[in-house]
This record gives C-alpha cells, structure tokens and sequence, in this order.
C-alpha cells in the first residue's frame, strides 16, 4: 500500500472515531459515560494498525477491548442499562479495521452508525410512541411476505398456457400489500391536516371503488363536503390508476412500457378535473378529524384482500387462457372486461399475465386494458350517483370520463 493510500485510510479510521466519540460524549458527556471522544478515536486507530499488523493480532486486540467494555458495563449498568455505548466502542475499533482495507466504504459505514447513534431520541419515539402495535404486525407481515415467501416460490408456469405463476402472483400481492403500507405510513405522516384530498388519494391504493361510495356518502350527508368529496375520489382514481400501471408492469413491463404515456394522460385527466372541484371547495384542516388517530388501529393492508386479488387473478388469467383456446383474443377480453366490473386490477394481470406468455398481441392487450378501464369507469359512474347524488356523481363521471378519453385519445393517435 502507498503511503498516500495508507495516509488516507488512517485519517478515515481516526475521522471516524473522532466523530463517533464527540456524538457519544455529547449525547451521554454527564452520565459518566466510559467511551467519549478521545476514547472512540484511539480504539478506532488500534483497529487501523491491528489489521495492518495481521488478523491474529487484531483478534487478540479485538477480545481486549471487548474485556474492557464488559468490565465498564458491568461498573455502570446501575445507572445505565443500554448497551449502546459499549457496542459503540467495538464499532470504532471494526471501522478502524475497515478503514485500513476500504476507506471509502468504512466512511459511508461509518457515517450511517454516526446517525443512528444521533438520532436516539427520534428512533425511541419512532419505536415507542409514533409505531402501534399493529402497525409493526403488518410491517412483519410485509417483510415476511416479500423476503421469506417469494424468493422460495417456482418462477416457471404451472398450468398449460403458461399464465399461472407463482412467483409473479405473489409479486402482486406483495406489490398491493407495500402500497397500502405506504399509503397507510403516509397517511399517519400527514394526520387530518391536509383534508379529504389525501385521505382520498391513499384510500385509492386499497380500494378506489370503495373511496367514491364512501366518498358520496359524506357528500350525501353534508352537501357543503361535494366538491372537496368529489375532488378526494378523483384522486384515489389517480392512486388506483398507478397501481392499475403497476399491476400491469408486474405482470408484463413490456406492456406498461407500450402503455406508459396514455396511463400519463389518464392521470392528467383525473388531475385537471380534481383541481377543478378543489378550487370551488372551501376545504378545512378538520375536514377529516379524528382520522389520524384511528389510523393507528386501522390495519395498513388486508392480506385477505392481497389473496383474494391474487387469486382472482390466477382464476381470470386461467379462464382467459382457456378462452382464447377457445374464441381466440375476443373471449380474453370479454372476460377481463367483465372482471374489470368489480376489479380493475386483476382484468389488468389477466390481460398482462396472457399478453406476457405470448399469448396475446400487443396492441390487442393494450386496447383491451382500455376496455377494461372503460368497464371500471362504467361501473364508478353509477356508484357515486347512487351513493352521492346528482351533484356528485356527475362531477366523478367528468373525472373518469375526461381520464378514458385522455388515455384512449393518445392510445389512438400513438396507433
């Protein structure tokens, strides 16, 4: 190693001990705290010159600092309980060591340990106070789901189309089960500040069709609340259209690529007649109370609605694939269309599903997403004129409407 190099490692290994040792001095400085700055910095350089000198001499060094250490807690565990200062200080002494091999890596280690020793107080309260239990239940759950689960599932077909996969399946529900979670952590980040609008809009990732009626009942029940209602259904149509691109990219990124700029255009639509309503209502802060504390027990997701929409999908992309055997590409889209009725998402994996295993051309699966939309907003129209009345339900329809001809519209013109 040059002496540039080695010059360079060492002031890694010393900056980082350095900075280390002031956050813990600062952080505990009255507490009679073993390690502070001066403490982190030369464990830190014995890491350097240790691992310079050979592994066995760094183990041997490495066992030395940790007797050290455990004798330290064991004179302060009265007062202090926490075994971060103590795992701290072996930290230095493995970054000192890291520094002499990689420093550029030690660095980027090193500041990402120098912001969790930092940030006590926000993790406590992240952990104690901001997280609820369910919350970190469906958070497992998630991580389980996503880590565990898939990687073990087989990625080829199992049924004679070549539609019905596993591993792209439970990609969806991992997909809908994170979205929800996002939407849910986004939800509690905001509170009732901001209103109905993005109550709407992360509502629209679990279930957009259930947004517009609920939606229009609150207009039904305070006609003052029909524009800002209105303007929060059209925004979780947004939300619902995104994951719609999602689902679809899932099951066949080929597709959403074809598909991109009148998905684009749709959610233009939507937001240009959203905007619209949002300036004729006189929204207020409290227009949602009290949501952001029920959010806390509202579960982040449903895996029972994940698995239903997984298997929907695997049952229509079936009967899709069975269909086309039988009708050609027709009977696909006659399926999904009617499927789309209840569940837009899963026409979209059928349609993508069969279109992804060669099924299907193209351009026909574009157009039958279209289709399948079109059925969705047919469905949404007579929704929120039932559930909101007149006023509501014709405000929806111009959203939904000015959305299917946008991204028909530039479906056309790209033809």
């Amino acid at each position: 190693m040059a002496w540039t190099e080695t010059l360079t490692s060492f002031l890694a290994a010393l900056g980082l001990g350095l900075l280390n040792g002031v956050i813990r001095e600062r952080r505990h400085g009255d507490d009679g705290e073993i390690a502070g700055t001066r403490t982190h910095a030369l464990v830190a350089v014995l890491g350097f010159v240790t691992w310079g000198m050979g592994l066995h001499v760094f183990l041997v060094c490495l066992g030395l600092v940790g007797a050290l250490t455990v004798t330290g807690y064991l004179k302060t565990v009265d007062r202090d309980r926490g075994l971060t200062g103590e795992v701290a200080l072996l930290v230095s002494m493995v970054l000192g060591a890291l520094a002499y091999q990689d420093p550029h890596m030690a660095v980027a280690v090193g500041v990402v340990c120098a912001i969790l020793l930092y940030a006590k107080q926000p993790l406590h309260r992240f952990s104690k106070e901001l997280v609820s239990e369910r919350e970190l239940q469906d958070a497992l759950m998630l991580a389980a789901a996503a880590l565990v689960v898939m990687p073990l599932l087989p990625q080829g077909a199992l049924d004679p189309w070549g539609v019905l996969k596993p591993y792209t399946l439970w990609r969806i529900v991992v997909l809908v089960m994170a979205v929800g979670m996002l939407g849910h952590v986004a939800m509690r980040a905001v509170g009732a500040r901001w209103g109905l609008p993005i109550a709407g809009f992360f509502s629209g990732f679990a279930s957009s069709t259930a947004t517009v009626a609920g939606m229009g009942h609150r207009a039904r029940t305070d006609p003052g609340m029909v524009a800002p209602a209105a303007a929060a259904a059209l925004l979780a149509n947004i939300a619902s259209l995104l994951l719609f691109g999602a689902v679809t990219g899932a099951a066949s990124p080929e597709l959403l690529n074809a598909l991109k700029w009148p998905l684009l255009a749709g959610v233009l639509g939507l937001v240009v007649v959203a905007g619209a309503c949002l300036l004729r209502a006189d929204l207020r802060e409290d227009s949602t109370s009290g949501s952001g504390g029920h959010a806390e027990t509202t579960p982040a997701f449903k895996l029972s609605h994940a698995l239903m929409l997984a298997g929907l999908i695997a049952g229509v992309s079936l009967v899709a694939a069975w269909l086309r055997q039988l009708y050609g590409d027709t009977g696909v889209l006659v399926a999904a269309i009617l499927v789309a009725l209840a569940e837009i998402h899963a026409a979209a994996a059928s349609i993508a599903q069969v279109s992804a295993s060669g099924g299907m051309d193209q351009r026909v699966a574009m157009w039958g997403l279209i289709g399948a939309l079109a059925a969705s907003v047919v469905a949404k129209t007579v929704l929120a004129l039932v559930s909101g009345g007149v006023r509501y339900g014709l405000l929806v329809t111009a959203g939904l409407v000015a959305m299917l001809l946008a991204t028909a519209g530039v479906m056309a013109v790209g033809a």
